[in-house]
């Protein structure tokens, strides 16, 4: 008599699996193949190109809410889970706890790049100070804000991304997969996207194929961890603020240069500066993102055993 039941029941969840992954891979897709609707020969770098692409996933990243409005209607989250967070609270936009959402995510990725960030002031020639001054100097922001690139890279790029990859997949996968799971599947899809880069460097033609493909790989590797670290951000702390900021101060050190510190004049500083920092990371990454300070985690919600997610 309960064959039946358990046969509905798998067939249920089925067709969760198949709705949000379905959601999921639409959305890569949307978010990739917008960037080559312009039909164009200038290099990727090119303002006129930057701008449009801006505006392509400008717009995706737009209509993403509406992606999560429909999984949420077709997969009949509501009423099998009882969620009562709006849309945009599910997707991590909201103002209670915007402030330690803000603050205390990017403090943590500072820890992670305090070598790099040493090393930086060490080479400048006023230090410190100099790296200060030049941090806030009025002067250099508004050339930033001029700079196609600039603007591409933090601002753009981190906010659309963050909104697509993290506010809008997360939500879709955790009643799949649960909480811890969703913070490792779903930046799969973000590690994957960044091999659109292959078909340009192909078009170029200016490395060798097994060199274009190498870079990729590595390009996956790091996106994909950057990608986890974000989910886990957003998860913890249920606001997309925080993964933004991350991402744009990621963007604006790249990866941290261990060559240069090992052979850099005050090597042995640098390279504390680099430990100290990892550890400091590893050490505050569950205290500074720890839910009691950030209030509700709607995405968690949604979770199926939130009892043990929660």
């Amino acid at each position: 008599m309960q064959e039946p039941l358990h046969g509905c029941i798998r067939q249920e969840q089925y067709k969760s699996y198949l709705v949000s992954v379905t959601g999921c891979l639409l959305l890569v897709l949307l978010y990739i193949g917008s960037l080559y609707i312009w039909c164009s020969t200038l290099p990727r770098d090119h303002p006129r190109v930057i701008k449009r692409r801006c505006a392509s996933v400008i717009l995706v990243s737009a209509v993403s809410p509406a992606f999560v409005k429909l999984w949420m209607y077709w997969a009949d989250i509501t009423v099998k889970q009882q969620v009562d967070k709006s849309l945009w609270e599910l997707m991590g936009v909201c103002l209670k706890g915007i402030i330690p959402a803000s603050t205390l995510p990017l403090l943590l990725i500072t820890f992670f790049y305090l070598g790099p960030l040493v090393q930086s002031a060490l080479d400048n020639p006023d230090g410190f100070a100099g790296e200060l001054r030049s941090a806030l100097d009025v002067q250099t922001w508004r050339l930033c804000m001029q700079d196609a690139e600039w603007i591409r890279n933090q601002v753009v790029a981190p906010v659309t991304e963050e909104l697509v990859f993290r506010g809008a997949m997360l939500p879709m996968m955790v009643p799949c997969t649960g909480t811890t799971a969703a913070i490792f599947i779903a930046p799969l899809f973000f590690g994957v996207a960044h091999f659109h880069h292959i078909i340009e460097q192909l078009q170029l033609g200016k490395d060798r194929v097994s060199a274009i493909f190498l870079g990729s790989g590595v390009q996956f590797l790091y996106t994909t961890v950057f990608g986890v670290f974000a989910a886990f951000l957003f998860t913890r702390t249920g606001h997309i603020v925080g993964p933004i900021l991350c991402h744009s101060f990621c963007n604006s050190q790249g990866l941290p240069d261990i060559g240069s510190a090992l052979s850099h004049p005050q090597r042995s500083a640098v390279l504390f500066c680099y430990l100290s920092g990892f550890l400091l990371f590893l050490v505050l990454l569950f205290p500074l993102t720890d839910p009691f300070l950030y209030g509700a985690r709607p995405v968690c919600s949604l979770a199926a055993s939130q009892t043990l997610e929660c």
